[in-house]
């Protein structure tokens, strides 16, 4: 019996440690869910390939500074009929004549200057791969914000359905009171119909909770590429907020980390390599050139000479200066039409310097505010929940009315779904401020 005993208590805690594996599976954290979008999220594979291909262009394959080696290689056959009509002497009619050439090489086109023109185009190329990267980083932060916002709406359904179960338990129980006073004959059946309607409603505003908790899954499932209808998970609910100077160190160095800043930094280092490289046309370009070569020709016989079969083969070199002294007026337009694109970046940089300083005042703000509502409506909660405490003695004694104990009831409702949304929101304010200082990726959200 001992044994049997034994057994059943090892199967049941092989059974309840297999539950709460599937817990602990089910669970979806935030850092798996980032992990996972930084591998399967379409808009950020996409801009990932986009900055593999800034990283080819800008490599020594694409710089211009390696030598072109071509090979070459033909043949050609003659067939042709002669006549040879000498003045003095008969003349040679010669019919199927053959005649075959052979030729290869190997040649060799190397640029020795072009006014530093490469030279720039190298620099801006590099510089385009570190655009192409800042670029991806906007995207993954424009996609981590969006993904973080889904998020914590499931969290925040999630923990709404927790008190709207509680609300429609409650008025179960507020419903089997009323039936249990009508069958004794201590109230009439109006309370009973009251609190039926109630239950109702509380049922229908839960049962859309959960339909609205599975369709925001399912937009998280759309956002880490994953199956639509895998929703049986749950997501971690506990919020922290970053401490205030912690938060204060990274407004300091918002110039320097924001993206968009960074941006147009490397936008205006670009037109600085156009303006150069457009000047390039102004200098000459110094060109050499080799190749080895392979010649054989044969030859049929003439009226004069006999057949023969010539075979040459040897290198060459040459050295080729090329200087265009005007070319239409085409050099100055291109340089006057770069130094106005740079102009025009230096004008977009003191715009974006004004916005993202502006952008920044009003994110700190609204979370700052945000941060107050939820300490506030942490207190109304609180509040409320005296209220509905005592109201509910004061009903179970018979000393309110049914309709002032839901208003209590709902009271408490409100104050718990307000508190949870200022609590979302007031993260959400924080993340969009995290953004704007460049620190969105690089603290624990």
């Amino acid at each position: 019996m001992k044994i049997i005993n034994s057994c059943i208590f090892l199967l049941l805690s092989v059974f309840i440690s297999g539950l709460k594996a599937q817990e602990r599976d089910s669970l979806l954290t935030k850092d798996e869910v980032i992990r996972r979008a930084l591998n399967e999220n379409y808009g950020i594979r996409i801009a990932e390939n986009r900055v593999e291909v800034a990283e080819n262009n800008q490599s020594i394959l694409n710089s211009g500074y390696l030598p072109s080696v071509t090979g070459i290689a033909g043949t050609t056959y003659d067939l042709n009929n002669r006549l040879t009509e000498p003045e003095e002497g008969e003349s040679l009619e010669q019919t199927g004549v053959e005649n075959n050439a052979y030729r290869a090489s190997v040649n060799l086109d190397y640029v020795l200057f072009d006014g530093l023109g490469r030279f720039y185009n190298y620099k801006s190329l590099r510089e385009q791969y570190d655009l192409s990267q800042l670029d991806a980083r906007e995207t993954i932060e424009n996609t981590v914000l969006q993904l973080m916002s889904v998020y914590y709406e499931i969290a925040r359904l999630t923990e709404n359905i927790e008190v709207l179960q509680q609300t429609l338990e409650i008025s179960k129980e507020r419903e089997t009171r009323a039936s249990y006073q009508f069958e004794y004959g201590q109230s009439n059946n109006l309370a009973v119909l009251n609190a039926r309607v109630d239950v109702n409603n509380d049922s229908v505003v839960l049962l859309q909770a959960r339909q609205d908790l599975s369709n925001t899954k399912r937009d998280l499932n759309v956002l880490l590429n994953r199956e639509i209808t895998a929703i049986g998970f749950e997501v971690d609910t506990t919020v922290g907020f970053i401490p205030k100077l912690q938060l204060e160190s990274y407004l300091d160095r918002a110039a320097a980390n924001n993206v968009s800043l960074l941006q147009i930094e490397k936008n205006m280092a670009i037109s600085a390599y156009n303006i150069k490289i457009s000047k390039s046309g102004y200098l000459p370009a110094v060109g050499l050139t080799g190749s080895y070569g392979w010649n054989k020709n044969r030859s049929a016989a003439t009226a004069f000479f006999p057949g023969s079969t010539t075979t040459t083969d040897g290198l060459s070199a040459g050295i080729s200066l090329s200087w265009n002294l005007f070319d239409g007026g085409q050099t100055i337009v291109r340089v006057r039409n770069a130094k106005i694109d740079y102009a025009n970046q230096e004008l977009l940089r003191e715009q974006i310097k004004l916005e993202v300083k502006r952008d920044i005042s009003n994110a700190l703000n609204e979370y700052e505010n945000k941060l107050f509502i939820y300490k506030i409506q942490e207190e109304n909660v609180s509040t409320n929940l005296n209220n509905f405490n005592r109201s509910r003695e004061e009903f179970s004694l018979g000393q309110i009315t049914s309709i002032e104990f839901r208003q209590a009831q709902i009271n408490l409702l409100n104050a718990r779904t307000s508190l949870n949304l200022a609590k979302y929101e007031a993260k959400l304010a924080e993340l969009q401020l995290l953004q704007l200082t460049g620190q969105l990726l690089n603290v624990e959200l």
